[in-house]
């Protein structure tokens, strides 16, 4: 899945917990007193718990059918709203004799209990899925999913460019390759940025000593993080990753950079950049 689907109107959300009811009543004996089912969702990672209580009165945890999860992954795509996001965690009740279940979804600033906390590709997913405003992604989503604050909210963040010296001065490297079809989106992002500070002069290759100089002196934002062109550079040249914490921002955003970044951002991400030192690692 890479697009929500449409939105279901209210009746088809209300049609998909009737069918999901009717699939686990049909899986049951007859004679059960309450069906609950617990679902939680990132991403791809989906959580799903189903309990019933027996004619003895007693509670049983059982494996929820497939259909059942499946149905409930619809009711979650058709709930998306454009901006907002859609819920990731819900509860339904079902109840013998009752017409209408009791149905409630996690607030949106609150994390679902998941039983096995996802990775934080499983939260990027979530909102690559289901493409959220910055007012719309609560501080739980956004630290779970490796995200800087908005720009307007504080200091613009800068990548480290590698991850240390070793003991004869070469740089060190500690992080997942990219893949080289991610690796060209991420370059095509890195690329893309407006440039907010440059120079005419290359600098040294720090992976390849020996080159005349060929990494461009240059700086660009996209608002919440400001990079130099060495970013792009060692990407493109020697198949560095960027900064882990980068590439799940960019992850984030689509991979879609602003082509025009407001002054106010620009201004900040100026101060990030000259506050501190650029061979900074």
């Amino acid at each position: 899945m890479t697009q929500p689907p449409g939105p279901l109107r209210p009746e088809q959300q209300q049609e998909l917990v009737r069918q999901i009811g009717a699939v686990l009543a049909a899986q049951l004996p007859p004679g059960w007193g309450q069906l609950r089912v617990e679902y939680r969702a990132a991403g791809r990672h989906v959580e799903a718990d189903l309990l019933v209580t027996g004619p003895d009165g007693r509670p049983r945890v059982l494996q929820p059918p497939p259909e059942v999860v499946r149905l409930l992954g619809v009711l979650r795509s058709g709930m998306y709203r454009p901006g907002a996001g859609t819920w990731l965690g819900a509860i339904l009740v079902f109840e013998p004799g009752l017409e209408s279940p009791h149905v409630d979804f996690v607030r949106p600033d609150l994390e679902p209990p998941f039983r096995q906390q996802p990775p934080p590709l499983g939260f990027q997913d979530e909102l690559r899925f289901f493409p959220r405003a910055d007012e719309h992604i609560p501080g739980w989503l956004r630290d779970r999913a490796g995200l800087t604050p908005p720009a307007a909210g504080g200091a613009v963040r800068t990548p480290r460019i590698y991850d240390g010296l070793d003991a004869s001065g070469k740089p060190l490297v500690r992080r997942q390759p990219l893949v080289p079809a991610e690796a060209e989106r991420v370059l095509a992002y890195l690329d893309a940025a407006p440039v907010i500070l440059a120079s005419r002069s290359n600098g040294p290759d720090a992976f390849a000593p020996d080159r005349p100089d060929a990494v461009p002196m240059n700086f660009r934002t996209d608002g919440a993080w400001a990079w130099p062109g060495a970013v792009a550079y060692y990407l493109r040249e020697h198949g560095v990753p960027p900064d882990p914490d980068l590439v799940a921002h960019i992850r984030a955003r689509r991979f879609t950079a602003p082509s025009e970044v407001p002054e106010p951002a620009k201004d900040l991400a100026l101060a990030a950049i000259t506050g501190e030192d650029q061979t900074t690692v």
